[in-house]
């Protein structure tokens, strides 16, 4: 290992230890390739499918590394976080699995799917408005006033360590496939997803080209690599990926990936949809708009992937009903 990584928040040891202690109650994605997409794009490419993980994203990895490490003396206060739907399922069924309980506080125009599956895991659900208040500020208030624990969405190295154990399966089984992948493709809002995976990946691929997918104008993460430090986005309203809509990158994250991710990619509203659309008609998935994200920019022809070996983390499917029926209708 170099000394650059040794002295990394987040190094593949860490990913490793996650690994271990998630892998009893997260599902073991795998790697899907459909001969439908390949022929399309002209190069093979597998599909790393989170929407098939416990509560239906990647988020449960890292909430439960995070819960599973707090002291049983602290537990009794139990955990916040904050959420518009995904961590907020993920920290609420770590939570109910770990006999803690859980408040999350979440946006009042997050999908209400999303909303209804985190109270179905027992949690609280506190709900805010997005464009007025301050919900770290809500969440940190809630903590102090319960002696809770605050489960930060990705700035927080054991969240990250924990969603590195997708990274770590997508190494291992192109590594049981004897292939080696040439560019993997996941989306940020935070950045905790795809800091955990590019840690994982160019520990065992440092040649990886690990590209940044985000939605047109939410390209917070794309702008920052350019400049070289943290930049927010200055998009106006909303963007049907809902769960990418955080306006700069997490500074731990930016830490990680600033240094380990390639470039940036995005994708249109009407281009995810299209993704989310052609996802369910031709693969049989049900993609959620900002796990489609990365496969938009592939099939819009943003990603320099012909002839190459191609992974796309699909990161979720919590997508609300209705919206799901009009983009594929």
């Amino acid at each position: 290992m170099t000394e650059k990584a040794s002295t990394a928040p987040v190094g593949a040891a860490d990913i490793d230890a996650a690994a271990r202690v998630v892998a009893p109650f997260a599902v073991r994605t795998p790697l899907l390739s459909f001969p439908v997409l390949n022929e399309r794009v002209g190069t093979k490419v597998f599909l790393k499918p989170e929407m098939l993980q416990r509560t239906g994203s990647f988020k449960f990895r890292g909430a439960f590394n995070k819960l599973a490490s707090i002291p049983q003396d602290r537990r009794g206060g139990g955990v916040v976080a904050f959420s518009s739907g995904n961590h907020a399922q993920g920290v609420a069924a770590a939570a109910q699995i770990l006999n803690m309980q859980a408040t999350i506080v979440m946006p009042a125009d997050s999908p209400v799917t999303k909303r209804e599956r985190t109270k179905g895991y027992g949690a609280e659900v506190v709900l805010y408005d997005r464009d007025k208040e301050d919900r770290e500020a809500i969440a940190n208030g809630i903590a102090d006033k319960r002696g809770a624990t605050l489960v930060r969405p990705y700035d927080d190295p054991l969240v990250i360590a924990g969603q590195g154990t997708a990274g770590r399966e997508i190494a291992e089984d192109m590594t049981a496939l004897g292939l080696v992948p040439d560019i993997v493709v996941a989306p940020a809002s935070g950045g905790g997803l795809i800091a955990g995976v590019a840690t994982a990946v160019k520990a065992k691929f440092p040649q990886a080209q690990v590209i940044v997918a985000e939605p047109k104008d939410y390209d917070d993460h794309g702008l920052s690599l350019r400049a070289g430090h943290r930049e927010a986005h200055h998009a106006a309203g909303r963007t049907i990926c809902d769960a990418l809509m955080a306006a700069m990158p997490g500074e731990l994250t930016f830490s990680i990936n600033s240094k380990l991710l390639a470039n940036g990619v995005t994708a249109s509203d009407e281009e995810v949809g299209a993704a989310v659309a052609y996802a369910y008609r031709e693969l049989k998935l049900v993609v959620e708009p900002g796990g489609a994200v990365g496969l938009a920019a592939l099939l819009a022809g943003r990603i320099d992937a012909r002839g190459k070996n191609v992974v796309i983390v699909l990161s979720g499917g919590n997508i609300d009903a209705d919206l799901f029926a009009s983009l594929v209708a």
